[in-house]
């Protein structure tokens, strides 16, 4: 069993999970998945060639993947190839609300275990507001967990609630 952390777009994510790596304590080996965007500085990220390199960082091995802003339609990428490996999901801070990533969300989702994928949303969150990832998760599927966080910034330092999840 492992965890892979799948940032942010932004570079400055990576200081997020490393933090986040090293802070929680899950008895398991816990990977940081680095953007090749942020080595090469592309303008943008490549969700295919991601998901592959992921995929390769995981191996055969199952897997809790824990995912903040962009990372989290990765992770429903991802999930859509290794689902039967996938044991748990945090999702925190999902960036936008359209209908094209609803419909993502929804397609990876079939099948998995609600109890066993939560959501963080930031109260006012820049990105999406605690209340427009809720009525998104909703739609996506109304039985999976949405928690509100008071901050209001897209900033998810949560490592004790991620454990305990």
């Amino acid at each position: 069993m492992k965890t892979i952390i799948l940032p942010g777009y932004s570079p400055s994510n990576r200081d997020w999970a490393e933090v986040v790596a090293k802070n929680v304590k899950l008895g398991h080996k816990v990977l940081v998945h680095y953007w090749k965007h942020w080595e090469t500085g592309a303008s943008n990220l490549s969700v295919k060639y991601e998901v592959s390199e992921i995929i390769k960082e995981i191996g055969k091995e199952d897997v809790n993947i824990l995912a903040k802003s962009v990372g989290t339609m990765v992770a429903m990428q991802t999930l859509l190839k290794i689902k039967k490996q996938v044991k748990k999901i945090i999702l925190c801070g999902i960036p936008t609300v359209s209908e094209e990533r609803k419909r993502l969300f929804q397609k990876a989702l079939v099948g998995f275990p609600e109890d066993k994928i939560i959501c963080f949303q930031n109260r006012k969150d820049p990105w999406a507001t605690y209340s427009g990832g809720k009525e998104f998760m909703r739609q996506v599927n109304p039985k999976i967990a949405v928690i509100e966080k008071p901050r209001g910034d897209h900033h998810y330092p949560y490592p004790e609630d991620f454990q305990k999840f």
